[in-house]
This record gives C-alpha cells, structure tokens and sequence, in this order.
C-alpha cells in the first residue's frame, strides 16, 4: 500500500472563476495554467467545509472532453489531501451527467458506503479538444447541481485562495480497469475505486420503464430506429442500453464511441449540428433519404440532453415535455401512481402548462437551471419537467436525463403500438404530437441563440428591453409600426422567482413580453458558454384553432419574428444580421 503526504501549495486567485448555471466553463487554453483547477477545487472544498469533506465519498467522472483524464487525477490526489475517505470514478473517467446523479443516488460500495457528492467534468453541449472548451461542477448529496448558496461560497473563496492541498507520493490510478486501489495518509486510509460506468445507471432504468414492452417494439420488423450520441459520453451506456438490453441492432447506433474532440463536431443535440441523424431521419434539405427510421434521437456531449425525431418530423423539446407528461401514468410503470406535480423553465413553451390544467396537475414555472427542480422534487412537489434547451428528466435522479427522455418516448410508442405490431399501421411520432395538438392545442415555438456575441453589446440589449418595459402602450405602438397583425403586449416583465420551498429568491432570470393570444416573447442571457455573451430569443405563439395546427412553425411565426428583432434592436446592439443557431 503506498504512503502519500500532504503538500500546501501557495497560490494567487484568477478573475473569473464564478460558476454558472452548470458549473465554471472556460477554453481548455484557461483551465491548463498552473494551479487554475486546483484553485477551484480547493476553493470547492473550503465551500463545502470540513464536516462535508472528511471522510467523504466522492464521484469524479465527466464525458470524456479534452483534458478530463488529466482533471481526474489531480482532483483525486486534491481530495485525498483534503482528508476524502474515497473516491468513485467510471471506467476511463467516463460517466455521463445522468449518470452521475444514479450513481450518487442509488450506488453502494463493496464496503457499504454512499457517495456523498460529485465533480462532474463536462462543458455539456460546448465542442471539446484543445483549443475548445472545459468545464467542472460540483453536485450534492441529493445527486443535483450545487445551490446558489454553495456555488457562492465558492466563487468568494476563488477570489481569495492563497493555497491548495495536494497529496505528494500518490500515484496516477489505472482509470481503464475495474476495481479498488487503497492508498495510506495523514488521516488514514484513501481508496479510489474505478467501476462500471453503466451499471447502477442502468438498474435504475430497469426500474422506471417496461423493458419488454420496449424490447417488443424495437423488435418489430415494423419498426425501425437511430441513436446518435455525437461522440460524446452517451455512446458508453447507449450499446449496453438499447443493444444489449432491448435488442436493438448495432447498426441503430451513430457516433457512439466517445472522442475528447466530439469528432470534431459540435455535441449539441439539434437540427443545425446533429447533420448526421437529422438527414437520416428525413429532414436534411439537401440530401433526401428514401426510407427513414421511425424514431431517432440524439444526445449531447454529456448525455443530460436529448433531440426527439419521427420520421421526417421534428419534436420540439416543449412539445416532447408535455407529450410525456400526458402519457406518462399509462406508459411509463414508475408513474402508474399519479404524477405528484410537473414543471418547466421560463423560456420553454407553455405546452406543459395546458396539460397541467386538463390533469389538475400541479404545475411550476422556473427559471432556468436544473437545481430549481431539485428543489421541488426533493419536497415531493413534481414527478416530470423539462426545458426548451433540449433536456427533460424526471424525479428519479435530479439531473436531465437524455437516455431517460427516449427511453420515455420509446414507451409510449409501445404502449399506443401494443396492438399494432402484427396487423395494422404503426401509430407515429408525427402521429402522437398531432393527435396532442388536436386535444390540447399547438405551441409554435422556436429559440433564435446569438452565441458569442460582444457581452457589453448583449448587456445594452437587455437594458434597452427593460427600459421599453416602463411603458406597455408605447411598446404596443412601437409593435403595430411593425407588424398590425400581431397582438397587444398585455404584461412585460423581468422574471422572478420565489422558490416555494426554501423561500429563496431569484431576480433578473430573463425579460418577457406577453401577448393578448398567449404568445410570448423572451429575452435572455446565457450562461452555458465558455466565452463573449449568448442571447437567446425565445418566441411562442399558442393555436387553439385546430384546423391551423399544421403550418409550419417558421411561417406562422415570422410576425412575431419580426416584432421581436426590430423591438429589441438586435442587428443595432448585436452586429448580427442572423443567429448562430435556429431550433
């Protein structure tokens, strides 16, 4: 058994290192000068305090990104020295976001024990590789993101660090092979136990869904489908998964051998950068594909997002939240006892929320940022939630979950498909969502991202839309010059939030203006980008009128479109004439 020692070593703070909504996300080029990651994870531990610390149980595991392996290892001789009793880590350090959260929740040592928390190593949806993006978060012991209260603490810490733990004489630990290895310090015994990093995720699964309901399906001569991890960590659990476990061919699966780059591409699951699955199913507009799956689905880098897709038909993530809802109690096992309440964010569309009052649900709006949900079903108060930036989960973990969403949508197409699969015509994706239009109505939705845009630019943006909030008839004045077929502005605000169970507070989570019809517009800034400023455009308009359900969304959106980029001056402001990205 080898001896380490503790080592202090001296160090200056950097600007900068306040985590965002997941976490502190910076270019590679950033985290890899000398003591930049170790001043946030010891500030990460100070936060935390001792009595958290000590003889703790941690997780350290992401999705693989550029530089992971290296974070891996000096996190781990960090946590040793900060007197850690153990730390968990998935086979090559790969464990997806999700997965993560399982593992906190649900996974017991050979020795008994239960982790405590986790630092999870992932920039999401951001690309990866050397020249590209890094990032790290901590969660909690509930398996969630740290509250703002923690990650305060610990951006006050990072601005007056002048040391950092480290244990001396521990060797780099074999990430690529199972099993434990014990070392001995100061405050006794440290293990780093290196396991599989699909099974506890998939147990918890097995528990949630009817697998053999599903497995049917997938079976089907009848029914056909494509997985797309984009190189990032969901290729790792998606063969043990659907292959393995449901019987899918291997052929179903795209891009699902992890990459430290993402294979060069974006690994963010959407109709601009997953090009690949999205000309598979159908939807590509330059290349036309004669015989498309019935379902696909993509994930991103990390695997907490998904992209919902029938054949040659798109499902946007507000839509695929509601759908899920609506259906879950008769598809989905786990939820055979009632839904407790649902929830969404802000920006997405109100599609949830018409669902909610027809199944006299409880029902949130919060803002954006997974720990907001947390905190609801912690309490009991919500079974299913969603956003409109491609992530849906449910109270099983208290992350999205990517997996988690397709194996839901799989599950309700074999619970409507139970007596198609011998004769008859399979029932669709498209199918699905047309028939919940034509219960519940249509939410066009669409989401216009700015992404690094100057940040002094975006901040005027915004303090531009706040000021034209002061007056609601000038603003509808302003809006008829621009189009006088769109509604009147009834109510304009910035957000706010009381969260009903710890009573917190947060201001200034995205600017809205709500129209006579129920359609919305929102303004917002992102804080999942690693550099520059991101805007996002949310744009919803609700149709109540079944028989115009069926235009696309685009088209009877463009009024509101309009409206919306000459209000805020985006062109003025941003010196974009386009998005970056449309969904």
């Amino acid at each position: 058994m080898a001896n380490f020692k503790v080592s202090r070593v001296e160090t200056t703070p950097f600007e900068g290192q306040k985590p965002g909504t997941s976490g502190l996300r910076k270019k590679v080029k950033v985290f890899i000068q000398p003591h930049y990651l170790q001043n946030f994870v010891q500030a990460t531990f100070n936060a935390l305090g001792a009595d958290r610390v000590e003889g703790a149980t941690l997780v350290v595991s992401g999705d693989g990104r550029y530089y992971s392996k290296d974070a891996i290892q000096i996190i781990t001789k960090m946590a040793a020295a900060n007197g850690v009793r153990r730390v968990w880590i998935g086979q090559n350090g790969l464990l997806s976001t999700p997965a993560v959260s399982a593992v906190v929740r649900e996974r017991v040592g050979a020795d008994g024990s239960k982790a405590t928390g986790a630092f999870i190593l992932t920039a999401s949806h951001n690309p990866g590789g050397p020249h590209e993006d890094f990032g790290i978060k901590y969660n909690m012991e509930n398996g969630g993101p740290a509250p703002e209260g923690i990650t305060n603490k610990i951006y006050e810490n990072t601005t007056t660090i002048n040391e950092y733990l480290i244990a001396e004489g521990l060797p780099d630990v074999d990430i690529s092979t199972t099993g434990v290895s014990s070392f001995e310090g100061p405050k006794g015994k440290f293990d780093v136990d290196v396991f599989d990093s699909t099974s506890d995720y998939l147990k918890l699964l097995k528990s949630i869904f009817d697998f053999p309901a599903i497995q049917k399906l997938l079976s089907s001569p009848k029914f056909s489908f494509c997985y797309d991890a984009l190189h990032g960590v969901a290729g790792v659990h998606a063969k043990r998964i659907f292959v393995e476990e449901l019987g899918a061919n291997e052929s179903s699966l795209v891009n699902c051998v992890p990459k430290e780059d993402f294979g060069g591409g974006h690994p963010d699951p959407n109709l601009t950068y997953a090009k690949e699955l999205v000309a598979r199913m159908g939807l590509s507009k330059t290349h036309s594909e004669p015989n498309p799956p019935e379902f696909g689905a993509a994930a991103d880098g990390d695997g907490d997002r998904n992209m919902v897709l029938g054949k040659r038909f798109f499902v946007t993530p507000s839509d695929s939240v509601a759908i899920i809802a609506a259906n879950a109690v008769q598809a989905i096992p786990y939820f055979s006892g009632g839904l407790k309440g649902v929830a969404r964010s802000m920006p997405t569309s109100a599609a949830l929320d018409i669902v909610a009052k027809h199944l006299n649900l409880k029902f949130f709006e919060v803002p954006t940022g997974w720990k907001f949900f947390g905190n609801l079903m912690d309490a009991g108060m919500c079974s299913i939630c969603g956003e409109e930036s491609f992530g849906t989960g449910s109270d099983h973990i208290r992350e999205k979950d990517g997996i988690w969403a397709v194996l839901a949508w799989l599950s309700i197409l074999a619970y409507k498909n139970k007596d198609n699969l011998g004769e008859g015509n399979l029932v669709s994706v498209e199918d699905i969502v047309r028939q919940h239009w034509a219960t519940y109505g249509r939410h066009y939705y669409t989401r216009y991202d700015y992404e690094n845009v100057n940040a002094d630019g975006a901040k005027d943006l915004m303090v531009h839309l706040v000021k034209l909030q002061s007056s609601i008839d000038e603003v509808n004045t302003l809006i008829k010059g621009i189009r006088s077929d769109v509604s009147n502005v009834v109510h304009a605000d910035e957000f706010e939030y009381k969260d009903p169970v710890d009573g917190s507070v947060s201001k200034h989570q995205g600017i809205r203006y709500l129209f006579e019809d129920g359609s919305r517009l929102v303004f917002r800034l992102s804080g999942t980008g690693s550099e520059g400023a991101t805007i996002r455009l949310y744009i919803e308009q609700y149709e109540k009128d079944s028989s115009k359900i069926g235009r696309d969304s685009q088209e009877a959106l463009a009024p509101l479109v309009e409206v919306a980029l000459k209000l805020s001056k985006m062109q003025e402001y941003t010196s974009r004439s386009a998005p970056t990205v449309i969904t």
